[in-house]
């Protein structure tokens, strides 16, 4: 019997399922997945690549807004094993109309997808605890699932402003949602804190 593949090998296999611009466009609401939100160049499609060992399977772009989708990547060999990658929010630039979509998709997403297991949202750790990723948060919250902060480009700050950020962001997210939400800092450029996210994201989804 072959040894099953380890949760960091696993993500390495990680590629490309679909887009989804509608909810019937969405894969049968089955299995388990683990769904990625962050404010546009928040370092979220970084952290996705980083996670899964591979330098573009989530586009990084500078363009506000790219990630207009709902993208799935799916880890073979498991079957109905997937990581959600949602559209960038704060994007002063998308038209109102597509923005509306956007928040009306992901808000009945959340509300009835029951393959959705975790939530994290990526933040600059520079910029934590906007409303829109309190927003976030709060739709993993209501329903019940675990959510989780990454506060990305821990590397442009030094090791005790980093540890002081992660610490009022910690006592914030006690305050607003008690135990259920997490925070971890992170940095795709130097490889911080990519294991505790590898382990969060796989207990999520049950590997």
């Amino acid at each position: 019997m072959a040894t099953p593949p380890t949760p960091p090998d696993l993500f390495a296999r990680a590629r490309y399922l679909l887009a989804a611009h509608t909810p019937r466009q969405l894969p049968p609401d089955v299995g388990a997945e683990v769904a990625f939100a962050g404010r546009s160049n928040a370092g979220k499609s970084s952290a996705l690549n980083t996670l899964c060992r591979q330098n573009a399977l989530a586009r990084v772009s500078k363009t506000p807004g790219r990630t207009q989708q709902l993208v799935f990547f799916e880890l073979p060999p498991l079957e109905h094993r997937y990581l959600v990658d949602l559209p960038g929010y704060g994007y002063a630039k998308v038209p109102q109309d597509l923005r509306a979509h956007w928040q009306q998709f992901i808000g009945r997403y959340f509300s009835e997808r029951q393959a959705l297991k975790g939530l994290v949202v990526v933040m600059d750790i520079r910029h934590p605890l906007k409303d829109y990723d309190l927003q976030m948060l709060a739709y993993a919250v209501d329903r019940g699932l675990p959510a989780h902060a990454l506060l990305t480009k821990a590397d442009k700050l030094g090791r005790g402003a980093a540890a002081n950020t992660l610490q009022a962001v910690r006592k914030t997210l006690f305050t607003t949602f008690g135990e259920r939400v997490s925070a971890q800092t992170f940095s795709a450029e130097s490889k911080t804190g990519v294991d505790e996210l590898r382990r969060i994201v796989a207990a999520w989804l049950g590997i």
